[in-house]
């Protein structure tokens, strides 16, 4: 059925959901009754009794019949209820504006907002903040007018609704001035503007709003255990679940995907291990999202096995999941596996992404499977439909320049239809010093000068480059044009997990309160180098 026009036509079924009474049901029950109905029969039955006794007509329960087929899915039979009611007062429109919203059609919403005003009905804070729910910035300013004309504006629920859609926006600032002025702060508009924040970088903006909390849900320690990983600090990440853990506050998926991405990024295996524990101890559920998380961090530890496991544990496995097994297979160098994975992945009809195939296209570089690379990357295009992207074509050039086909892969980078960026010109100035192909180093070079692309990397293999064919000359080149354009060489880090604490050091780095012990060990073991003639390439 889509529609309730045959319901109204046809005979309308019995109320099973109640005994038969020989008087009308009170409204009021049957509010209740509507509000607590979990299924569509449910809500039929009770509009069926409505229609004969003549109730269909009563404000409040039409009202709460309109919003109930809402939730449960049906806009479509609101919509019918909503047509059928007589002079819709601000109420009926706000529900049936959010019904819109919740379908994520605002366009349609908007037009709703629209003609409620063109019949002079006063929108109040519900439809305000209605309608601002996941709304378009350029909508939302002439919305956020009209709130401060209706006096809306200070609402807590409307407000939450404007610092959320100009954080999302990209207008933090503005969003951070609304946030600051609200009169009444609620759990929710303090996680709005943490969510803000994070997701546009500032981080410790964001965590000095979470230290500030004096109630935290598990929604706002996400956000700032997420905020910390996506940003590249997966350390803080874990001292804060850890902290989460020690205030009895229980993590659930969305958590688990972010620790686990934090164990991924540091190798951090055992800590990793230990969630994956506490996980099945807890019966947190193993949903695609946590699933992935979890192959993608046994993955990257170098645990294939684990990671298989997970991965074959996963029920309704999506292409997300197939990737990343993949994905796993690649970064570790199994390339028959990652080869078998895929045609299994083919084989069951699910279609491959463009993620897969920088995964395919990965093992194939790493294997030197050149006619087998090239086959799967022109079926991108032939076959799926798929334009390549810049990392696909790296991945090829990559191949390329592993079996010394430097000249194809130049070829291929001058070819591309899209503009090379410095990881494909390093990979060819890398694949040239392992080759030894100093003429096609040197015509690199003079890309890179040429094209003021210069980053320390590429200087540094352009440098070694020189080095390794005694001109020094280019080497001095390459210094002074580094000290000229400011450009400096990037600090090496590396981490160490050592009993569940991951230890992370920077070139030259003096944090450490073992920093002298550390330093000391480096050089007995640079003297150990020297004594058997180890004389480290620059990086």
């Amino acid at each position: 059925m889509s529609s309730l026009t045959t319901f109204y036509t046809s005979p309308p079924p019995p109320l099973a959901s109640v005994k038969h009474h020989r008087n009308h049901l009170a409204p009021d029950r049957l509010a209740t009754l509507i509000d607590n109905s979990k299924t569509i029969k449910q809500l039929i039955q009770i509009h069926g009794y409505l229609l004969r006794n003549s109730l269909e007509t009563h404000p409040i329960l039409n009202l709460k019949l309109q919003r109930s087929y809402s939730i449960l899915g049906r806009l479509d039979y609101s919509i019918t209820l909503f047509d059928r009611t007589h002079n819709p007062d601000v109420f009926f429109y706000s529900t049936i504006i959010l019904g819109h919203v919740n379908k994520n059609l605002h366009s349609q919403a908007l037009q709703l907002y629209v003609e409620m005003l063109s019949r002079s009905i006063e929108p109040n804070a519900f439809t305000f903040s209605a309608i601002l729910k996941n709304c378009p910035i350029s909508s939302a300013k002439g919305l956020h007018g009209q709130a401060i004309k209706m006096g809306c504006d200070l609402n807590t629920y409307v407000r939450t609704g404007l610092v959320d859609i100009y954080a999302r926006g990209g207008d933090v600032v503005l969003a951070r001035q609304l946030f600051d002025t609200m009169p009444d702060k609620s759990l929710v508009s303090v996680t709005t503007m943490m969510t803000g924040l994070a997701k546009h970088g500032d981080v410790d903006g964001a965590r000095a709003l979470f230290d500030g909390m004096v109630e935290r849900d598990v929604v706002c320690w996400n956000v700032i255990i997420d905020g910390y990983v996506q940003h590249g600090r997966p350390n803080e990440a874990l001292f804060l679940f850890r902290q989460m853990l020690s205030d009895d506050v229980c993590p659930d998926g969305v958590t688990l995907v972010a620790v686990f991405s934090a164990c991924g990024q540091l190798g951090a295996l055992e800590s990793g291990r230990w969630v994956h524990a506490y996980m099945k101890n807890k019966r947190i559920r193993m949903n695609v999202h946590v699933g992935t998380a979890l192959v993608d961090m046994y993955s990257k530890c170098g645990c294939l096995e684990d990671a298989r496991l997970v991965f074959d544990e996963i029920k309704s496995k999506d292409v997300v999941v197939w990737n990343a097994m993949i994905s796993g297979y690649a970064m570790n160098g199994l390339s028959e596996e990652a080869l078998q994975l895929f045609s299994d992945m083919c084989r069951l009809n699910v279609p491959p992404t463009e993620i897969t195939f920088i995964g395919i296209l990965s093992v194939c570089a790493h294997a030197g499977l050149v006619h087998q690379g090239s086959k799967f990357f022109q079926s991108m295009r032939g076959e799926y439909g798929i334009e390549p992207r810049i990392e696909h074509y790296g991945c090829i050039v990559n191949l390329l320049g592993r079996v010394g086909q430097l000249d194809e892969a130049f070829q291929l980078v001058k070819a591309m239809n899209i503009n090379a960026d410095q990881i494909i010109w390093r990979t060819l100035l890398d694949a040239c010093r392992l080759h030894g192909n100093n003429e096609l180093g040197e015509e690199i070079v003079k890309f890179y000068t040429d094209q003021n692309l210069g980053s320390s990397g590429a200087c540094i293999l352009v440098s070694n480059i020189y080095a390794a064919a005694n001109n020094w000359n280019g080497v001095q080149r390459v210094r002074t044009m580094m000290k000229d354009t400011g450009i400096q060489k990037e600090p090496g880090c590396s981490s160490i997990e050592v009993n569940n604490t991951v230890h992370e050091f920077l070139a030259g780095d003096i944090r450490h309160p073992k920093r002298k012990e550390i330093y000391l060990m480096l050089e007995e073991l640079n003297r150990y180098l020297k004594d058997y003639d180890n004389i480290p390439q620059q990086t």
